[in-house]
């Protein structure tokens, strides 16, 4: 099977709100409880959130198999230089397929096609799988943040870079 990652356009949002939907509420329970999954999920990808996203700078990329969709990213250049990756996510039952490594390097490329330095990215603490696949790829622990995102809740991450070689 080949794999493909391909920008996103305004008619893939759905598709992208459909899976984050999906891939949240089998991989984050035991990690958050289901109210904050629920409230995350409205908050980031509702569609008219991604559309506010894309407008401000956020570019999606959609992977798929040929048939359907099994993952996505979404990045942005940051004025700091740095290139963010603000989100990855792969089907759970994809998981252990080198899917996310495949994406971080793509999103890695994209960066140095661009001249930066560096990417970085916030992952929950509490969410190993991700961390480890993070670390296997090079990337290391900056710092730690607490946000308060509302409605009660905290996102409580790793800020986690790769400094990039050219």
């Amino acid at each position: 099977m080949t794999l493909r990652i391909r920008r996103a356009t305004l008619d893939d949002l759905p598709v992208i709100s459909e899976l984050a939907g999906r891939i949240w509420r089998a991989h984050y329970p035991g990690i958050l409880s289901g109210a904050q999954i629920e409230y995350m999920l409205h908050r980031m990808y509702d569609i008219d959130q991604l559309r506010r996203d894309v407008a401000a700078g956020v570019v999606y990329e959609l992977v798929d198999d040929g048939e359907r969709a099994l993952g996505f990213c979404g990045y942005e250049q940051l004025s700091s230089g740095e290139l963010k990756l603000h989100k990855l996510y792969v089907e759970v039952s994809e998981h252990g397929r080198g899917i996310g490594s495949m994406v971080l390097r793509h999103v890695e490329e994209e960066a140095r096609r661009r001249g930066l330095s560096r990417v970085v990215l916030g992952v929950n603490r509490l969410n190993e799988k991700a961390i480890g696949t993070y670390r296997r790829n090079g990337y290391a622990i900056r710092q730690e943040l607490k946000t308060d995102i509302g409605g009660g809740f905290l996102m409580d991450d790793f800020i986690m870079e790769k400094r990039l070689g050219f």
